[in-house]
């Protein structure tokens, strides 16, 4: 009667999801670092802290494979640039007054001031960042 049909098993088209939303950056997010639940967030994220860090903690097997762990090496770091650069700010002027001119040590001020400043914003990108390893959900506040 007919010939036989060949009877071709096509895969079931995939139901359409609606993407995840990524998830919320708050301000001061650091720059580079996908917001968290985002795709490859966690990865943008060590990236981010291990740049916060000496280059040699990227041999640490420990530090590549847990995100959290690397998280709390960087706020310790950075707090203790943060702690030598307000103690170098302190002795600044003294220390410099017999070797340089008074306009040479100002500009040195400035340099640690500058830094401190900096220091101050970066522990606050790396505790945010902690934090949403951590588990944290930002959401915007209305």
């Amino acid at each position: 009667m007919y010939p036989e049909r060949l009877w071709i098993r096509r895969k079931a088209p995939e139901p359409q999801r609606p993407n995840p939303r990524p998830g919320y950056a708050p301000p001061g997010w650091p720059e580079g670092v996908r917001p968290p639940g985002s795709s490859d967030w966690e990865a943008s994220a060590a990236t981010f802290l291990f740049d916060c860090c000496p280059a040699d903690y990227r041999a640490y097997p420990v530090l590549r494979r847990h995100p959290v762990v690397l998280g709390m090496f960087a706020v310790e770091f950075v707090e203790s640039q943060a702690h030598a650069s307000a103690e170098g700010l302190a002795r600044v002027r003294t220390g410099l007054a017999d070797y340089v001119r008074p306009e040479v040590a100002q500009q040195a001020v400035e340099a640690w001031t500058t830094e401190a400043a900096r220091l101050v914003r970066l522990r606050r990108e790396v505790g945010m960042v902690v934090e949403a390893l951590r588990g944290r959900v930002f959401a915007p506040k209305l």
